[in-house]
């Protein structure tokens, strides 16, 4: 019996057991809660349940619907399309192994534009600054998001500052929005995966939540851990260069890790992801600290990493293009799109076992980005 037919027996076995979850997720998200806890800004399902339950209804239209990173649209005669996104940072610590909220604020909203197939132009920035907070430090943040931003050739170009009185805020928090011209001329996003589609993984995962969790905890273990923190828009031109309308989808799996990122793309394309642990790259060092501390690298935030669904015959062009830069030399293949059943991720396991892979529940390393 060959890998493929024993994993699709595998499937079948855990069909009925799986069947009541699979109709109370899909696309189907309740929030219970009375008040906002952390879990809410955790990325995984009590996310989803906030989003699905107070703004989608309150704001839906037909650019928001489909829930990707960046909004993208149409400029008015010109047939040229636009992306558009936000987001805001309140990690912490402020300053961690491989970056700081600065530089992570730049490099993430350059991202979220890349993942729509766009070149970053232009970034705004607003700061909410706590009463008592050292300009010494104000001003090492700010020199940290002018030296991304030039870097990744990408410009700040408007901005705001507001002040609140001590004990109101945590030091800094940073909103960062940013518009760029999208360069893929076909539609792409997580409602886009077909069965037989090929998952790609840029690196190994989990670097940024491990180095934010030593970081900020007092733990007793030696670790030389550092965030991942990278602007990917040079990467996904590279991927657009040689696999062109073959790319389905592309995303940052950050909060939630690449478990829930895949998980909303299954639910997004109504298909099944099917994924083989032993192809899943990860620094020893984050592995090992996952297993002391019972984490899960899957669902742990990355701040330099990318997902790729590619139609299968561009599969090896398209990792053989992220293998030749700089950000993507660890990258692999990592899984499968099926047809059935939608809504659902699975992992086989390096013992030969199979598992649902859920979106983040909870939130084990809250203010991660």
């Amino acid at each position: 019996m060959d890998a493929d037919t024993a994993h699709s027996g595998l499937v079948d076995e855990v069909l009925q057991k799986i069947e009541r979850t699979r109709q109370a997720r899909r696309h189907k998200f309740y929030l219970h809660d009375e008040k906002i806890t952390l879990s809410h800004g955790s990325g995984g399902k009590s996310t989803h349940n906030l989003i699905e339950g107070v703004f989608a209804p309150a704001f839906s239209n037909p650019l928001l619907d489909t829930m990707d990173d960046a909004a993208t649209f149409s400029v008015d005669g010109t047939g040229q399309r636009m992306a558009f996104t936000t987001d805001t940072y309140v990690v912490s610590p402020l300053f961690f192994p491989g970056g700081d909220i600065g530089k992570l604020a730049v490099h993430g909203t350059i991202n979220d534009l890349a993942m729509s197939g766009a070149t970053p132009l232009y970034l705004s920035v607003g700061f909410i600054l706590e009463e008592g907070f050292l300009i010494a430090d104000l001003r090492r943040i700010v020199a940290s998001m002018a030296h991304a931003a030039s870097e990744a050739g990408v410009t700040i170009v408007t901005g705001d500052t507001k002040v609140v009185q001590r004990g109101k805020a945590d030091g800094v928090f940073i909103n960062t929005a940013g518009i760029g011209l999208v360069r893929a001329s076909w539609l792409m996003g997580q409602t886009q995966l077909e069965p037989g589609d090929k998952v790609l993984l840029s690196g190994p995962v989990g670097d940024h939540g491990i180095a934010i969790m030593f970081a900020r905890e007092a733990l007793d273990i030696e670790t030389d851990v550092q965030s991942d923190t990278a602007p990917l828009h040079t990467l996904v031109a590279s991927l657009l260069e040689v696999a062109g309308k073959g790319i389905h989808c592309l995303k940052d799996p950050t909060r939630g890790g690449v478990a829930t990122s895949l998980n909303e793309m299954a639910l997004g394309s109504e298909v099944s992801v099917a994924l083989d642990e032993h192809a899943i790259p990860v620094h020893p060092e984050v592995r090992g600290s996952c297993e002391i501390l019972g984490l899960d690298p899957l669902t742990i935030a990355n701040e330099g990493k990318l997902l790729a669904i590619v139609a299968p015959a561009v599969a090896d062009a398209a990792l053989q293009a992220m293998h030749n830069h700089p950000l993507g030399r660890d990258a692999a293949i990592i899984g499968t799109v099926q047809a059935d059943p939608p809504g659902m991720v699975f992992l086989r396991t390096d013992i030969g076992g199979l598992r649902v892979l859920d979106m983040l529940v909870g939130d084990p390393l809250p203010r991660i980005c």
